[in-house]
């Protein structure tokens, strides 16, 4: 095909991407960062990086990083400076970072080999300066190449800049200074009191001598060593260093202290133990820091979801900071360092029984529930931690360790209610329950034989109590038949049946057992009612056949004894609604409809006769 053939492919146009300068300004500075304060991070940042660059030439270079706020913001490090060629990659070049080359391979000044020690990008972070400030101003002194002229950077956020070589006396040691002049609209970001307090939030564990300086002279360090790299004189000296720092960061008292040190990832920190119960739900809040520097104080990602109960300050080299340096990065690492967190925390609560049982008493009378979370999960955990556990029994509030050996075999209501229904007349039959039916509750009680061998656990059936009340003598049953009838008629509207039996105590009048299916058929039943068309035939065809609810009225109590034998229909109706009504309310449920007006009903009616029975006592009525 000859090159005129209409048909032949044209050649490729190369062509460069157009990138308008101002708008990537504005994504990144108003929309990369969360907020303008960010940009004294950024500076300290590139400050600190600058700094590691120069001690990778030379080890005793020093290491300073000062700021200075008097209407303008200027941060002068004593770190490798930029010639003028490093400006024209560096700064006017948008992206390139000043740790790598181009294509993103070690640069051939050594410098890319300490990359560990950066925390940023020079380029980047310093477009976040454009949140508080139309221009910026870079004056620089290399201490690569001694003999280049000093160098200055000016930019502006529409995308103009220029550079200007000046000579070696305005700045006679190498190093950087950025300058700021901040917009009116953001002039609260540079006063001093607003500098000196985002200058420690963002670089108090900064491993270099940090001082903010105001208009008059006067000098305020910001650094301080970390808690955790201080030597004490004594461990309870150190654990109160380290209890002070989390009320001065977190505002309270930890229940305890563990010290976190991970030195594959050079991680060093402290979990505090939360002094109250937190849910489980509520994420923690920690506070990382890269290098020193703080990256977020609101880390979820640092530690299991069942750590709930601790709250972390931790400073590492090997994580990575998210694009905007706000959080960290989801990789492998992270991933690691969480879990070994985890492991660490789960091997202070394992120790914890045999080197401080007081403190564990006092660690799971407030934070049960997270144990519970975790012991499901972690066999160890389980068998080390489970007999210490507080459950709900018939025996009161005791851990399974000493309920196990009044019952050797333990009933799981399942529910809350089922157990609230059972409780009085199981424990007074000796039969042992738990409930079950809290979070974890019930799984936890039917794992205990794994670590108590001989010990049953099984499901409560209302059945199993019915069958630990006593029969009523045949004679007594016969007597009372007439209010049975009568009950019977009453309840059986609320898918009930009547039952006379002994049992204890004698102060309980009646009993009322149930179960989740019953209560499920029930609702489904009035459901169907209430709908019609597809909705009724759909719950009608869910009709299953389960056991109804029982009153059981109780013989040995004399209010029950005295209404068996009630010769009246009325009031026999009237008492039987309320030994019904007493019996709901015995369940803590909540009441139906029906059961409320019941309830109504037979309150009014037995004041209306109390009051008809004064009325016939009284001889003045009479006469």
């Amino acid at each position: 095909m000859s090159s005129t053939d209409p048909a032949a492919s044209a050649a490729p146009t190369a062509h460069t991407f157009q990138v308008d300068l101002r708008g990537l300004v504005d994504l990144l500075s108003h929309h990369l960062y969360s907020s303008p304060r960010v940009y004294l991070r950024e500076l300290l940042q590139n400050a600190v990086d600058a700094i590691s660059a120069r001690r990778a030439l030379d080890p005793d270079a020093p290491a300073r990083i000062a700021v200075r706020a008097d209407g303008d913001l200027t941060v002068t490090d004593s770190g490798v400076g930029l010639s003028e060629a490093d400006v024209h990659t560096f700064l006017a070049t948008i992206g390139r970072s000043s740790k790598r080359t181009a294509d993103g391979s070690l640069d051939n000044t050594g410098l890319a080999a300490a990359r560990s020690d950066f925390i940023g990008q020079f380029g980047i972070g310093l477009l976040a300066c454009f949140v508080v400030a139309d221009e910026i101003t870079v004056v620089s002194r290399s201490a690569k190449h001694p003999d280049a002229p000093v160098v200055e950077w000016r930019g502006h956020s529409d995308g103009r800049y220029t550079i200007t070589t000046l000579p070696a006396s305005a700045k006679p040691e190498p190093g950087t200074t950025v300058r700021l002049t901040p917009r009116p609209d953001a002039a609260q970001w540079t006063r001093h009191d607003q500098v000196v307090e985002l200058a420690r939030h963002y670089g108090s564990m900064l491993r270099h001598e940090v001082t903010v300086e105001d208009a008059r002279g006067a000098v305020t360090r910001i650094d301080a060593p970390a808690p955790w790299a201080v030597r004490h004189g004594s461990p309870l000296a150190r654990r109160e260093a380290l209890a002070a720092y989390c009320r001065e960061t977190f505002d309270f008292t930890p229940l305890d202290t563990i010290e976190l040190d991970l030195p594959l990832v050079g991680l060093r920190g402290a979990a505090y133990v939360l002094p109250d119960a937190a849910p489980p739900s509520r994420r923690a809040g920690h506070r990382v820091h890269l290098k020193g520097m703080l990256v977020s104080d609101q880390a979820d990602e640092l530690l299991p979801d069942w750590a709930f109960f601790v709250r972390c300050v931790v400073d590492a080299d090997g994580l990575r900071p998210t694009a905007s340096r706000e959080g960290l990065y989801a990789d492998e690492t992270l991933a690691a360092v969480r879990e070994a967190c985890g492991a660490r925390i789960r091997d202070w609560l394992t120790g914890l029984s045999a080197s401080d049982p007081a403190l564990l008493h006092r660690f799971i009378g407030v934070h049960h529930l997270a144990v519970k979370a975790l012991a499901r999960y972690d066999d160890e955990l389980l068998r080390m931690l489970l007999p210490w556990l507080p459950f709900e029994t018939t025996d009161g509030n005791v851990t399974l360790e000493e309920f196990a050996r009044a019952h050797p075999v333990i009933l799981v209501a399942r529910t809350v209610e089922e157990f609230r229904q059972v409780a009085p007349i199981a424990g007074a039959a000796g039969l042992g329950v738990v409930n079950g039916g809290y979070t974890y509750d019930g799984d936890l009680v039917h794992r205990l034989p794994e670590i108590r061998p001989g010990t049953s656990v099984a499901d409560l059936d209302p059945g199993t109590v019915t069958a630990h009340l006593d029969s009523v003598d045949p004679a007594a049953e016969l007597a009372a038949a007439g209010f049975l009838a009568v009950a019977r008629e009453v309840v059986g509207r609320f898918d009930c049946d009547v039952a006379l039996r002994s049992f204890h105590p004698a102060s309980a009048p009646a009993l009322l057992l149930d179960n989740r299916e019953a209560r499920h058929e029930r609702t489904r039943s009035r459901l169907a009612d209430e709908a019609d068309g597809l909705w009724a035939d759909i719950l009608g065809s869910l009709r299953s056949e389960v056991p109804r609810a029982q009153l059981v009225l109780n013989h040995l109590n004399p209010l029950v004894r005295r209404a068996s034998s009630i010769p009246g229909q009325e009031l026999a109706v009237i008492a039987a609604e309320a030994l019904y009504g007493q019996a709901v309310l015995m369940t803590r449920r909540p009441l139906t409809s029906g059961e409320s007006a019941l309830l109504n009903r037979s309150f009014l009616g037995l004041l209306d006769h109390a009051m008809l029975g004064l009325d016939s006592a009284d001889p003045q009525k009479e006469s």
